[in-house]
């Protein structure tokens, strides 16, 4: 069953009573120019069970694996859980992900800035736990560097 819409009626706003009033913004001068930069560090913090967080990080590791760039997604020190087989299964694009560990005197800290500031990559996506402020400022800065986005996932 269908029920004919008008095309001339205007839609009620059902949830403007529950927004805040829109705060008033003053106009910047026509002569400054407005960049909008996006943050170059994120942090998400997941507590359960290792699969349950996967699965809540699968779509968004599947929208970054297919992104139209021509870098890599690269995961420094996934959790032993994040297999390929695992990437497979959850439809990401394995041609465009690396998963890197470190070296054998080389933290996983250091691979991701050192990661982040060759700029081959659009996303470095790190698991690091604890992470001092100190290492969120090394990280926005070589994410900067290599034009890139740092993204830390803690698991709890």
């Amino acid at each position: 069953m269908q029920f004919p819409q008008s095309h001339n009626r205007t839609q009620l706003p059902l949830f403007d009573a529950f927004l805040p009033a829109p705060a008033l913004v003053p106009e910047a001068p026509a002569h400054i120019e407005r960049v909008e930069t996006p943050e170059a560090f994120s942090e998400i913090s997941l507590r359960g069970a290792a699969g349950s967080c996967l699965n809540l990080l699968a779509p968004m590791l599947r929208e970054l694996s297919e992104n139209n760039e021509q870098r890599w997604l690269t995961l420094i020190a996934p959790p032993a859980s994040l297999t390929q087989a695992w990437l497979r299964d959850a439809g990401l694009n394995r041609e465009r992900i690396l998963l890197l560990h470190p070296r054998s005197k080389q933290t996983p800290l250091q691979l991701a800035q050192e990661t982040l500031r060759l700029g081959r990559s659009h996303t470095v996506i790190s698991w690091l736990h604890p992470l001092e402020r100190k290492a969120r400022l090394l990280l926005e800065a070589a994410a900067k560097e290599g034009a890139a986005q740092s993204l830390n996932i803690s698991l709890g």
